[in-house]
C-alpha cells in the first residue's frame, strides 16, 4: 500500500484503484486494531474520491466526444 501521504491529485486512477483494493482486502481480513481500521477506512474514502474524480472526468470526455460526433453527423446531412 502507498504511504498514505500522497494526495489525490498525485495519484492516477489505476494507482488509486489498486491501493483501494488493498485497503479493502486488509479491512476484510481483519486482525487490525480499531485505530488501524479507522485509518484504513479514511484512506479508502480518500481513494474512492480520487477514483470517482477520474471516472467523472473520463465520462465528461466521452460525452463531449460523442456530442461532437453527433454534431458532425448532423452537419453532413
Amino acid at each position: 500500500m502507498a504511504s498514505g501521504t500522497e494526495t489525490g491529485a498525485a495519484l492516477g486512477y489505476e494507482e488509486a484503484r489498486d491501493e483501494l483494493i488493498e485497503v479493502v482486502r486488509r479491512l476484510e481480513a481483519g486482525g487490525t486494531t480499531l485505530e488501524e481500521s479507522l485509518a484504513l477506512w479514511e484512506r479508502g474514502e480518500e481513494l474512492a474520491k480520487v477514483c470517482r474524480h477520474w471516472l467523472e472526468g473520463a465520462r465528461a470526455r466521452l460525452d463531449a466526444s460523442l456530442a461532437a460526433d453527433r454534431e458532425a453527423e448532423e452537419s453532413e446531412d
